[in-house]
């Protein structure tokens, strides 16, 4: 009986397995193909049901074009064929993507090594994640150690998980020990990426990014984020003219693949039009006719809506805020509920000029963006949005608190910008109180 890399049974033929083992190999490095491989192991095994949940996944996930409710009939329709595991595999992705995660957690306590699964479970480059909060992502990861030891591929997936913890020591390690065996590894390249960024080593984390894009990790699918993370480099340090460099030569919403286009180019035009001094940044128009209308006003995951709310924003397209915001407030997933719709309203209010309700929504969403998946550094996005409100309704203060907590986290000369320019417009406020004042005691009478 065929098996994938780490021993799991495939049952299936051996060039269905062959196909599907490498779309796996594909999807665990990050390189191109995965969803072609899953799609040949179905076309070569039509009652395959791994490979038709395995295009499920990526399809809805990834944002590939897949036919994702097709592969979902065939997956449950064939599942009995399979082995016990495989069932609770293919069940387990059949309930993720109608919206409960529970048994991907589940399978994962029986099933530690079913990769897929486990990558699929985490929030990082390729997937949202299955959990509510970044803790319970940890938790998965930490539990699988016995069953992988030293394999690269985790090495990468538990690097991600040290960053997020602010352990970068240690997740440098990581990352650089699976580099050292596998220069491919994605995840690893991500995790190392996050390190330099969340450190404020700017210099070298850009270096290193280049030099790796150019290099061994040249065949990756999602070379898109990569560069996005070198933007965040070039951004951070000031250098507005290498942004606009690199936006042209590879963050054009036509050079991103599936979601990316909004995820990575649209959440950086985002970014740069906010950043003091900037000047002619590119709207967002081409990022969403690449994504379509669908994704921005019915997104597939809750990360999906926090980038369509944004992009909607610097679309000023109030309608289309209202439309998210009414769709995910009656979604079946209590995260859209409870984060995404109350996001978009937030937003609506600072696209019809309430700057300062809009600052005030989105601080009491500030604990709970956590919960929509992806990285510390996207989930930023949200915060530069509610510093710009802040400072639209002249609450400097508040903005200037804000800012000085990013700054305690890493260097950064954008954020010493905004810091000045909170400085400035409070000083000019006070002087103009003060002179308000004076001007309205010289108009009071004297008593008698």
């Amino acid at each position: 009986m065929p098996r994938d890399r780490y021993g799991l049974t495939l049952s299936t033929g051996p060039d269905a397995a062959a196909a599907y083992s490498r779309g796996l190999d594909d999807l665990l490095c990050l390189r191109s193909g995965s969803a072609s491989a899953f799609a040949t192991s179905v076309v070569l095994d039509p009652t395959f049901a791994l490979g038709h949940a395995g295009l499920a996944l990526v399809g809805h996930d990834l944002c590939v074009e897949v036919d994702v409710v097709g592969r979902m009939r065939d997956a449950e329709r064939w599942a009995h064929r399979g082995s016990e595991r495989e069932q609770s595999h293919v069940a387990a992705v059949l309930a993720h993507l109608r919206g409960d995660s529970r048994p991907v957690v589940e399978h994962l306590e029986r099933y530690p090594v079913d990769a897929l699964l486990l990558s699929a479970a985490v929030p990082t480059i390729a997937f949202a994640g299955v959990t509510e909060v970044p803790e319970q992502a940890w938790a998965i990861v930490d539990s699988a150690a016995p069953a992988y030891g030293d394999d690269w591929w985790y090495a990468g997936l538990l690097a991600f998980v040290r960053q997020e913890q602010g352990r970068w020591d240690e997740a440098m390690d990581l990352a650089c020990a699976s580099l050292d065996e596998q220069p491919d590894a994605g995840h690893s390249a991500h995790a190392r990426a996050h390190v330099h960024y969340e450190t404020g080593d700017h210099a070298r984390g850009l270096a290193w990014m280049d030099a790796w894009v150019t290099g061994a990790g040249a065949g990756i699918e999602s070379l898109s984020h990569f560069s996005w993370h070198a933007a965040l480099h070039e951004l951070s340090t000031g250098d507005l003219d290498a942004v606009r460099r690199r936006y042209d030569a590879q963050l054009r919403p036509e050079l991103a693949t599936g979601c990316r286009a909004l995820v990575d180019t649209g959440s950086l035009l985002v970014r740069w039009a906010l950043t003091p001094a900037a000047e002619e940044v590119p709207g967002l128009e081409q990022v969403a006719t690449a994504v379509g209308r669908d994704v921005l006003v019915r997104p597939s995951t809750p990360f999906l809506g926090m980038h369509s709310a944004a992009a909607l924003l610097a679309l000023g397209d109030g309608a289309g805020l209202l439309s998210l915001a009414t769709w995910a407030a009656a979604h079946g997933h209590a995260t859209h509920r409870e984060v995404v719709a109350p996001l978009a309203r937030a937003l609506h209010r600072l696209h019809l000029g309430q700057a300062s309700a809009a600052a005030t929504d989105l601080g009491s969403l500030a604990a709970g963006v956590r919960r929509v998946g992806g990285s510390d550094a996207q989930r930023e996005l949200v915060e530069e949005i509610r510093i710009a409100a802040l400072l639209r309704a002249d609450r400097y203060v508040e903005a200037r608190d804000l800012i000085d907590q990013r700054l305690d986290r890493r260097p950064s000369a954008r954020d010493a910008a905004w810091r000045e320019r909170c400085r400035s417009a409070a000083a000019e406020q006070l002087r103009q109180s003060s002179s308000s004042d004076e001007s309205t005691d010289d108009s009071v009478p004297a008593s008698r």
